[in-house]
């Protein structure tokens, strides 16, 4: 069996019937798997999904706050780019074009660790790399963690029930996550520590990396303007912490055929190009999907992409040592022959209409 066949933990329902198709678990099937993946009590082994939820309900008080408490709306200007621009992008910053795809490299760890902690703290790394590495092996496939032909809940609750590392791998089997790991900086458990935790980082270690980033960030933000301002981005982080788990389900068109010639390009599965998200985070999902490895996925001239100027203006400074940008190749494969046949297709038109 392939290592990313298994290399995720199988839920209850499973990934596939006897018969090769994707099972498409009820609500009821998805909220017991979520609830019992979240048992700390049950199984030491659940503490990194539990702990990732914990970080989002610690996030609400400081949003109930924002609202009934310190309400204005600059303030709510202020959450809106922090939430949806300044979390976002960072999103694709670091967890996605950095920790999954490796799509740049830094010139030392300093850089890493201001990058890793530009934001408040809220998703855990390994939960996104490991199991973002089995999307795009079987994108909109059995067995993609998030499949949004699943359903909204499906994708939703996806980094409990579907994207968590199994808890019984081989040695060998943990050591190449630990590959797919080693270059975020984040220490890996021993093989024996995995045996009991069921995870690649260590709690304690996760713990603190929590405790001092939001520490480091409140207290900033309490100096520019107050508990207001704390309670606002911090309040933001949550709002973004629940959005950013709708991505994938409207990144891969809630399972439908929604693709456009001329605005997407991969047509191997649903990914497709939304403005929005392209606009405020740098992702153009169906670009993205083409070339993954990728440090820029906004190849035309209107598709925005602030997660790469940030890693283009790294470079410059010289905290980038290198990147990896596929606008040249984007635009010989796909690009440039789509506007050829465009147009051969109006010169065949205009030569119908003549005749």
């Amino acid at each position: 069996m392939a290592f990313l066949d298994h290399v995720l933990q199988t839920p209850s329902y499973g990934w596939k019937d006897d018969e090769g198709n994707l099972i498409k678990p009820d609500a009821g099937q998805i909220f017991k798997e979520f609830f019992a993946k979240l048992n700390v009590f049950g199984d030491l082994k659940n503490w990194l999904p539990f702990f990732s939820w914990l970080k989002v309900l610690c996030l609400a008080p400081f949003f109930f706050l924002f609202i009934f408490q310190f309400f204005s709306f600059p303030l709510l200007a202020i959450a809106f780019v922090y939430s949806m621009i300044i979390m976002g992008t960072h999103g694709t910053i670091w967890h996605h074009r950095y920790c999954t795809h490796g799509a740049y490299k830094f010139k030392n760890k300093f850089w890493r660790f201001f990058t890793q902690n530009l934001t408040i703290n809220v998703i855990p790394e390994e939960i996104y790399v490991i199991s973002h590495h089995v999307h795009h092996a079987k994108s909109d496939q059995p067995g993609d963690p998030y499949n949004a032909e699943a359903g909204f809940l499906y994708c939703f609750l996806a980094d409990v029930n579907h994207q968590p590392i199994a808890k019984d791998l081989s040695e060998a089997d943990y050591d190449r996550v630990k590959l797919l790991m080693k270059h975020t900086g984040v220490t890996a458990n021993t093989y024996a520590q995995y045996l009991k935790w069921g995870s690649y980082v260590n709690p304690g270690r996760a713990v603190l990396s929590w405790v001092l980033n939001w520490a480091f960030w409140y207290t900033t933000f309490y100096l520019l303007g107050g508990h207001a301002l704390a309670c606002t981005l911090f309040g933001a982080a949550g709002f973004w912490a629940v959005g950013v788990r709708t991505f994938n389900y409207e990144g891969h068109a809630k399972g439908e055929d929604k693709q456009q010639e001329g605005v997407d390009y991969n047509f191997k599965d649903k990914s497709i190009n939304q403005l929005w998200p392209g606009l405020v985070a740098g992702e153009w999902h169906n670009n993205h999907h083409l070339f993954p490895k990728s440090a820029r996925s906004g190849f035309k001239p209107y598709q925005i992409d602030m997660a790469f100027y940030y890693i283009k203006f790294m470079s410059l400074t010289g905290a980038v040592s290198s990147y990896t940008d596929s606008k040249k190749q984007f635009n010989q494969q796909y690009y440039l022959p789509y506007l050829a046949k465009k147009k051969a297709v109006v010169k065949f038109e205009e030569k119908v209409e003549v005749e």
